[in-house]
């Protein structure tokens, strides 16, 4: 666990250098080179692409904490000016893939874009920025497992952790999860290659996101994330379950209509 990862002295002031933002900062880079690869191969405006990928990734970051601030609202009405500082990580990802996906279907409608071709493009991008987003929660020590005996816990002594579980080993469920992205993001570009339909690739991601999150939530050992059923159903469960059931029905019926046309 590194937050910090060097500070510039400029003498009047010093700079520091998160190890949170740089993750993010790389994953959002690298996404964006993805998307425009994946827009020129499928005859869309790579320029287009990557001004919709800013704004998502500004819309993404304020839904994403807005719902983090919600899950602590009790904390954050008493300590407003901490709702700023994002350098200590506190991002809820459902939130701002909600928040995201708003403005990303109000952008295609503008400019008359297929959202099934788009979220084919986009899913890969968004899985590869993700996965690096876990190696910053793994810098900032957000996002930490519940305790373990397994030989690759580790330990954590950020602030950002219960008071309780510093220095006790804890899953490492920022590297499960970062993982997983990884082998996701694999799976997708492999998928988009050889895809039957639009849309395949951005289906499969919203039905296997929700599966690892789910799975990875059961590791999970902050309580401030919030629960909807009290240690049995967190609320990002809850929402990959809702988003699973969409995706699975939504695909079976293009699969379907593949079936019955040859192609869709």
């Amino acid at each position: 666990m590194h937050p910090t990862l060097l500070e510039l002295n400029l003498g009047f002031i010093q700079i520091p250098f998160h190890t949170y933002g740089l993750m993010i900062a790389i994953g959002f880079l690298l996404a964006i080179y993805t998307v425009r690869k994946l827009a020129m191969r499928n005859q869309v405006n790579p320029d287009l692409i990557s001004d919709l990928s800013f704004w998502l990734l500004m819309y993404g970051f304020l839904g994403a904490r807005a719902l983090f601030v919600i899950t602590r609202l009790d904390y954050f009405l008493q300590n407003p000016i901490d709702i700023i500082k994002v350098w200590e990580g506190g991002l809820v990802f459902f939130g701002g893939l909600i928040s995201a996906t708003i403005y990303a279907i109000l952008f295609f409608k503008k400019h008359k874009l297929s959202p099934w071709k788009m979220i084919d493009i986009l899913s890969p991008g968004l899985t590869l920025a993700h996965a690096f987003g876990r190696l910053g929660c793994l810098g900032a020590g957000c996002c930490y497992g519940r305790p373990t005996d397994v030989p690759w816990g580790i330990k954590l002594n950020s602030e950002l952790v219960d008071f309780g579980f510093r220095g006790a080993p804890l899953h490492p469920t920022q590297l499960y999860e970062s993982t997983s992205l990884f082998i996701l993001f694999a799976g997708l570009i492999y998928i988009g290659k050889n895809k039957k339909f639009e849309g395949q690739v951005g289906l499969t991601y919203f039905m296997v996101y929700p599966i690892i999150r789910s799975v990875i939530e059961v590791y999970r050992g902050d309580s401030v994330r919030g629960f909807l059923i009290e240690n049995v159903l967190s609320t990002s469960q809850f929402i990959s379950i809702l988003i699973f059931i969409a995706a699975a029905l939504v695909l079976n019926y293009r699969l379907g209509k593949t079936g019955e046309n040859g192609k869709i």
